[in-house]
């Protein structure tokens, strides 16, 4: 059965989105060029499917889709742009109109039943990307199966936490990693 796993960008304290919805922008100081080839290279290699919720996809897909034919990617860029215009995506909405994205398929309801089925089909690893709100629903129905979290050297003071207060969960730590950045790459199993 495949594996799915949660790959987020948290904060020291626990945030996965800022208060202000700022986006990403607060990663960008511990995003160097070695962490992203890390990333690239390490953390996403088993991944062939991609889920999202709506704000998340539909913000991969206004940034990667032009990345790919921007003349002013780096390597590391065109290289992602082009995975994640491959790679199967599956996107978690009831408000999103369509999934139009090359590879899309648009899940409006059933969550645990469409994941289930998503797991006993064959394939690589099944990975929800930031989507912090999905992460929790997820969570909540039992379906995650590992953390993939870099932790940035900073704090955010709120926003949307990764795990949300009232959940509980026992960790194995399988991999840990630092980056002369600041940033912190730990892979935990969930127990």
């Amino acid at each position: 059965m495949r594996t799915v796993v949660a790959i987020e960008n948290i904060s020291l304290d626990g945030y996965a989105d800022s208060r202000e919805g700022l986006g990403f922008e607060w990663t960008a100081r511990a995003y160097d060029d070695e962490v992203d080839r890390f990333s690239n290279e390490h953390v996403r290699a088993d991944v062939d499917t991609a889920v999202y919720g709506r704000t998340t996809y539909l913000g991969m897909q206004g940034f990667w889709g032009p990345m790919l034919t921007d003349p002013h990617a780096s390597p590391t860029e065109r290289s992602h742009a082009v995975w994640v215009d491959a790679v199967t995506k599956v996107v978690f909405s009831r408000t999103l109109p369509a999934a139009d994205w090359n590879n899309s398929t648009l899940v409006r309801d059933d969550l645990p039943s469409a994941v289930a089925d998503l797991k006993r089909r064959d394939g690589g690893t099944i990975a929800i990307y930031a989507s912090p709100t999905l992460v929790h629903s997820f969570l909540e129905a039992g379906l995650i199966d590992e953390l993939r979290l870099l932790i940035h050297p900073l704090t955010l003071g709120g926003g949307t936490p990764l795990i949300p207060p009232t959940t509980r969960l026992t960790l194995d730590l399988a991999e840990s990693r630092a980056f002369p950045s600041g940033a912190v790459y730990t892979r935990y199993r969930v127990s």
